[in-house]
This record gives structure tokens, sequence and C-alpha cells, in this order.
């Protein structure tokens, strides 16, 4: 094919070749277009001038195609069966005999609250769909990897998440603080002032190098203030257990604190009012947003963060009704 000529056949033009070479007749081919014949001639005779081939020649009564008519029909079928997959509808998705899987990278503090019911829900309508539930990779690389549809969504808390992202906010907890129970903070009943929240040793699951997607420290930058850090760790399940060893403190949303509060005893105690709450919300990225299957997942998480809220709703009117 000539510079010319392809820079020239478009998608008409292909379609009307197509059905020339296919059907050897002019006749049926203005038929099946329903165009008249002469406008179909006149066609034919444009497409022989742009490919500088006669692609269909007389053999007896019949029109048969040229060789290089030939080779064309089958790049031509290919090329357009290319492009009508493309521009067809999207595909249904139907989470019954679906087998696809979803990557999804979840903040660890609200992993084992919201997961196991989401890994539940899911299971129940979706039996073979399977969920990669991964770690966070750097901030850089989840960037890219959602960007590349590695990722497909992750659950985030950070103070400021990224604004080219599309974003749904899922649920928003207290902010607490968990000691041990022989921490001099555990008979109190009333908020620990920032001043006092400072002056104490403090657990983190954040590294000093990404202190600013903590929805802790990235606060505390934000108020020109830093607290101590004696201990890192790198799970978030590991936290509990370093706590029940320590005077550390722990210092978490809600949701994670009253539940490993019933395993270990811990005294759970209001973080500073300066710390403000912390906000969960689920991250896509526009190359999934239209995609059927990633519409029901997003829906499915937003089900379950729904649940959730549901039931934060009921513990605080439960709370308020409880005589003094």
């Amino acid at each position: 094919m000539t510079t010319q000529a392809s820079g020239s056949l478009d998608v008409r033009l292909m379609r009307t070749l197509l059905l020339l070479l296919t059907e050897c007749s002019v006749s049926r081919t203005a038929e099946l277009l329903g165009q008249a014949q002469p406008t179909v001639s006149l066609t034919l005779r444009k497409l022989r001038e742009l490919l500088d081939d006669p692609l269909l020649v007389r053999s007896g009564s019949t029109l048969v195609p040229t060789e290089r008519g030939l080779a064309m029909r089958e790049t031509i079928r290919d090329i357009l069966g290319t492009i009508d997959a493309q521009l067809a509808p999207h595909p249904t998705f139907d989470p019954a005999t679906s087998k696809r899987t979803f990557r999804i990278v979840a903040a660890n503090c609200l992993g084992t609250v919201f997961l196991p019911p989401l890994v539940g829900r899911i299971a129940r309508v979706a039996p073979s769909v399977n969920i990669d539930v991964c770690p966070l990779p750097s901030y850089e690389d989840f960037l890219a990897q959602l960007a590349d549809g590695t990722i497909d969504a992750v659950i985030g808390n950070w103070p400021h998440p990224p604004e080219h992202l599309r974003m749904s906010t899922l649920l928003t907890t207290d902010i607490v603080c968990v000691v041990r129970s022989s921490h001099p903070f555990a008979g109190r009943r009333d908020r620990i002032g920032m001043e006092e929240f400072l002056r104490e040793n403090h657990l983190s699951p954040t590294s000093d190098k990404r202190a600013h997607l903590s929805p802790i420290d990235g606060r505390l930058i934000e108020l020109g203030l830093k607290r101590r850090i004696g201990v890192t760790v790198p799970e978030y399940a590991i936290a509990p257990y370093v706590v029940a060893q320590s005077d550390l403190v722990f210092t978490t949303g809600r949701h994670f604190a009253e539940q490993i509060a019933q395993a270990f005893p811990f005294a759970v105690l209001d973080a500073p009012t300066e710390l403000g709450q912390m906000t969960f919300y689920m991250l896509w990225h526009d190359c999934k947003h239209h995609s059927p299957d990633h519409a029901w997942l997003r829906q499915m998480i937003k089900s379950v963060a729904a649940d959730v809220r549901a039931l934060d709703r009921a513990a605080t009117t439960e709370t308020c009704l409880v005589p003094l």
C-alpha cells in the first residue's frame, strides 16, 4: 500500500473494498450497501487509482480478485475486525461466572476491619473472582501501577491524596491513642492534650522517610510539630504486641484500636483534638473508570464501607442511650 493510499483509505472505503473483494460483484456490493450501482463503480475506480492495482479483473462473465486484491482482502478484514472490536459496546460483567483477578492495596489499619467483609461479600456473589491484596509499594510505584492497570484500587488515608486520581470517600473515624494497662495514661478518661502527646514516646508503622503520608505525622507536619517516634514496625499486625511490652503510645483509627483492645489489655483514649479525624477513601485511575468489572468492584467496596458506617452510627446511638 503506498503512502498516499494509506493516508486516503478511510474506514468507509475499506468496508466497500472488502465487500467488493468478497462478493466479486459491483451490483451485489451496491445492494448490500444500499447504494446505487454507479456509485459503487465510481468507488471501485477510486480504489484502483489509490492502490495502483485493478483489484478485480474479468474472468469470463465474473470478476475475480487480483493477487494484490486477495492479499488485501485478508488485511482489510483484520483491520476492520480490530476497529469493530474496539468500537463495540463495553461487554457486560457477570460476577457469577467471572474468573477475573482484582489487585487492591489497602491501608493496614483498616485492613482487618474492612477486608474480611469485603472478601466475604465478593465470595458470595462472585465465587471464581480472585482478590490479590498487596502491601503498599513506594508512593511513585503505586501511582505508576495505578496508571498502567497493575493495581485496580487503593484504599488509603493519607492527608492529601493525589488530585489527578479518581476518589470516593469511604468512611471517617476518630483518631485515638492506645496504651497498655500499666501506662500512666491508662487510668484517665479525659482527652490527651497535644503537649503531653508530644512528650510521649511513640510507636509508628510509618518510617520518617514517609512521614508525610501518615495521617498522624502528616497532620503534625501541617501544624509545624513533630512527635518522638521511638519504634517503627514494618507491619500493623506487629504493633499490638510491641505496645503490650512497652510504654509506647500507638496512635491509630478507632476501628483498629477497638479491635485490638478486645484481644489485649489496652486502654483506648481520645487523641489530641488538633489531629482531627482519619478519613479513608478509594483511589483509582481513569484508565479503569469505564470498565464494567471495575465499576462492580468499586460498588462492592462502597457497599462494605456503607455497612461499616451503619455499624458506627448504631454504636454511637447505643452509647448515647446508656444512662449515666
